[in-house]
C-alpha cells in the first residue's frame, strides 16, 4: 500500500465552514480549448465546498483509505522540523497546491527515496525541481486547465482595479470619506490602452479574449505563435521579443510558466524600457519579476501600479517589501483556488490517482515529467 503526503493551506481562522454563500457552482464540462474537464470515476465531495484547506483534504480521504493507503494531510511544510520533512522520506506520492506549495527541492527529492509521483492540485509545477525529478525517475503531473479561467478572471479584475484606482477609493469609503478628487487623481479608462500578455497559452489567451470587449489594443509575446485566425479574430499584434512588446504597452499581464527563460525577466533593465506609468499584473509566478526592481519602479513612478497574487516564497513573510510598496494591489495566491476551481482540480487530482493506482495512462495534458524527461504539457511549457 502507498503513503500519500498531501500539503494544503490552513483552514479559515474562524474554523472550517459549515455553510457557504452559495448553494451550487456551475458545472463546467468542457474548456474553451475543447479539453474536457476532469472525469474521475466518482467524487466524495459536493462541488462548491472548501476542498483546498487541511480539513477539506481535496475530498480524497474516503477514497484513499478504502484502498488501504495511508493519507497524511498537513499545512506544516517549511523547515527541517516540519511535518512535511518528517513524513517525506517514506512517501510514495506527494500532493501539493501552487497556492501553498510544498517545495520539492533537489535535496528533498534525494531524501524521498520512495517518491514516484509528485502531483500538483492545480496548474504549475515549478515548486518541483524538475531536473531532480527527471534524474530520479519521478512522474510529475498537474491538473492542466482546471483553473485557467479562474486565473484569467483574476488578472482582468486586477487590471481594472489598478487602472481605475479602485482599492484606494474603496478605502476612502471604509474610512467614512467622500474624497472624490483623491480617488480619481490616479484613475484612468482602460479603453484605448495597449495591453500585452507575456505568453498566450490557456491563461494568456483567456485574458486576451476577456479584454477584447473593452476596446483596447491587444499584443502578445509567446514562444509559440497563435494561429492566424485567432490573431485576426482578436486583433492581436504578435511581438518576437518581450522588449519589443513592453515599449508599446500601457498594461502588461504575465501568464508564463517559471523556467530558466522567464526567471527574473522583469528586471531593472526591462522595466526601464516600459512606458512611464505602465502597469504590470502577474498572476503567473513571482520570480518572473525581480522583487526589488518592482519596488524601485513603483517608488520612482516608472510603474504606475503592480498587482498579482504570486509571491516568493509562499507564504510571503510579514516583512516582504511587496506588502508595503506604493500603488500595489497584491492578494495572497488565490486566483486559481476559488471554490469553483477547487471542485475541478480536486476532481482532476482524483482522476490522476485513479489512473495511477489502476495502472492506466494519465492524460497527456496532465503530464509534466514522465519516463525521465519532460513530456506532455511539460514538454511544451518548461525548459530544464
Amino acid at each position: 500500500m502507498a503513503k500519500i503526503l498531501c500539503v494544503l493551506y490552513d483552514d479559515p481562522m474562524d474554523g472550517y465552514p459549515c455553510s457557504y454563500a452559495r448553494d451550487t457552482v456551475p458545472s463546467i464540462v468542457r474548456y474553451d480549448n475543447g479539453q474536457t474537464a476532469p472525469t474521475p470515476q466518482r467524487i466524495d465531495f459536493s462541488p462548491g465546498q472548501l476542498l483546498g484547506s487541511v480539513s477539506g483534504e481535496l475530498g480524497l480521504r474516503k477514497y484513499l483509505e478504502s484502498l488501504g493507503h495511508s493519507f497524511v494531510v498537513t499545512s506544516d511544510k517549511d523547515g527541517e522540523g516540519s511535518v512535511f520533512e518528517r513524513e517525506l522520506p517514506d512517501a510514495d506520492i506527494v500532493i501539493s497546491q501552487p497556492f501553498w506549495p510544498a517545495y520539492l527541492s533537489a535535496e528533498r527529492i534525494a531524501k524521498a527515496r520512495k517518491l514516484k509521483l509528485a502531483l500538483t492540485a492545480g496548474i504549475g509545477s515549478d515548486h518541483v525541481d524538475l531536473e531532480a525529478a527527471i534524474k530520479h525517475g519521478i512522474t510529475v503531473a498537474e491538473v492542466t486547465g482546471s483553473n485557467s479561467i479562474s486565473v484569467a478572471e483574476h488578472a482582468v479584475m486586477m487590471i481594472l482595479s489598478l487602472v481605475r484606482n479602485y482599492l484606494p477609493s474603496y478605502e476612502w469609503v471604509k474610512k467614512g470619506g467622500w474624497n472624490i478628487a483623491d480617488c480619481v487623481e490616479r484613475s484612468y479608462d482602460l479603453e484605448g490602452m495597449h495591453v500585452g500578455t507575456v505568453a498566450a497559452g490557456r491563461i494568456g489567451l483567456a485574458v486576451l479574449r476577456r479584454l477584447k470587449p473593452f476596446q483596447v489594443n491587444l499584443h502578445y509575446f509567446a514562444r509559440h505563435r497563435l494561429p492566424e485566425v485567432v490573431e485576426k479574430e482578436l486583433g492581436l499584434a504578435f511581438h518576437a521579443s518581450v522588449e519589443e512588446m513592453v515599449k508599446i504597452c500601457d498594461v502588461v499581464t504575465i501568464n508564463a510558466p517559471l523556467h530558466p527563460g522567464t526567471r527574473n525577466m522583469f528586471n531593472d533593465e526591462l522595466l526601464s524600457q516600459m512606458k512611464r506609468g505602465a502597469y504590470i499584473v502577474d498572476t503567473a509566478r513571482a520570480q518572473i519579476c525581480n522583487r526589488d526592481a518592482i519596488v524601485r519602479a513603483l517608488q520612482s513612478g516608472q510603474l504606475a501600479g503592480y498587482a498579482g497574487d504570486v509571491w516568493y516564497p509562499q507564504p510571503a513573510p510579514r516583512d516582504h517589501p511587496w506588502r508595503s510598496m506604493p500603488h500595489h494591489g497584491m492578494t495572497p495566491h488565490i486566483s486559481g483556488t476559488s471554490l469553483s476551481a477547487q471542485a475541478r482540480y480536486a476532481a482532476g487530482t482524483r482522476e490522476i490517482l485513479e489512473c495511477w493506482f489502476e495502472d492506466r495512462p494519465i492524460r497527456e495534458e496532465y503530464i509534466i515529467v514522465k519516463g525521465g524527461k519532460l513530456a506532455g504539457t511539460g514538454a511544451q511549457s518548461y525548459t530544464v
